[in-house]
């Protein structure tokens, strides 16, 4: 199966998986599923980090597309394509273009999204799936 990570799934997979449900960490351990990061997770991380919103123990944001790399996750590319229809996903449950443009990814590609933000869950209305 194929998975997208939340960002912050993403944070908790390098620097704490003890944050993660024992369902995720069972998905991320299984070495048939496929888990994908995309560059807006990483994005998002640097922006967050250079606002002093977002503390990393001791990691910078250039340390996550490594980290991603060493635990086996794949860069999933933010294409052209997925970008100019974004604006087929008319739901608002969520303001963060962020996460909006992760669950748009899922969505899109068929991927189950891995994410425990309670608005997120809200998208399973647009075709969603999310596990946490």
């Amino acid at each position: 199966m194929t998975y997208l990570l939340d960002t912050h799934t993403l944070i908790w997979a390098v620097t704490d998986t003890q944050n993660l449900s024992g369902t995720v960490r069972e998905i991320l351990e299984n070495t048939d599923n496929e888990i994908l990061v995309s560059a807006v997770s990483f994005w998002e991380i640097s922006l967050k980090y250079s606002l002093q919103k977002l503390t990393l123990d001791g990691l910078t944001p250039e340390d996550f597309h490594q980290a991603a790399f060493d635990t086996g996750f794949q860069l999933f590319d933010l294409t052209g394509e997925t970008t100019s229809s974004y604006h087929q996903l008319k739901a608002t449950h969520h303001r963060d273009p962020f996460d909006r443009m992760l669950i748009w990814l899922a969505i899109s590609h068929n991927f189950s999204l891995i994410s425990k933000d309670p608005q997120v869950m809200k998208y399973s209305s647009e075709g969603l799936t999310v596990v946490w």
